[in-house]
């Protein structure tokens, strides 16, 4: 599925000869830009208000694009420097695991820092 969706992301990009332009810094800022556009759709809602934005079609719409937008540069960032989407997943979800067992966890939205 990974490769799939970067090879359409790289042959979206040489078609228009921007790998000029995709260093990991501008691609990361490019991840970082569009989860702002994504987070100012819910800026100041409160939980009635998220739920209209996601049950009306074009809002939805909007939350999709940019959800998208930052799949894009994230898919662009692992294709051009060799990420392993799946395995880092996977290894960081192991991570995960550890920091945050479900016996200390369960039910708690600190961070692993903060619970000693």
């Amino acid at each position: 599925m990974w490769l799939n969706l970067k090879n359409t992301v790289k042959k979206f990009c040489n078609d228009r000869d921007w790998e000029q332009f995709h260093n990991p810094k501008d691609l990361t800022i490019g991840i970082s830009t569009e989860a702002n556009e994504l987070l100012s759709l819910f800026r100041f809602k409160n939980e009635k208000e998220m739920k209209e934005i996601l049950d009306n079609p074009k809002k939805r719409e909007d939350v999709e694009d940019e959800t998208a937008d930052i799949f894009f540069f994230l898919l662009r960032f692992a294709q051009l420097y060799n990420i392993d989407l799946s395995g880092a997943l996977e290894r960081k979800m192991e991570k995960n695991n550890k920091k945050y067992s479900v016996e200390k966890f369960m039910g708690s939205n600190k961070k692993y820092s903060d619970l000693k």
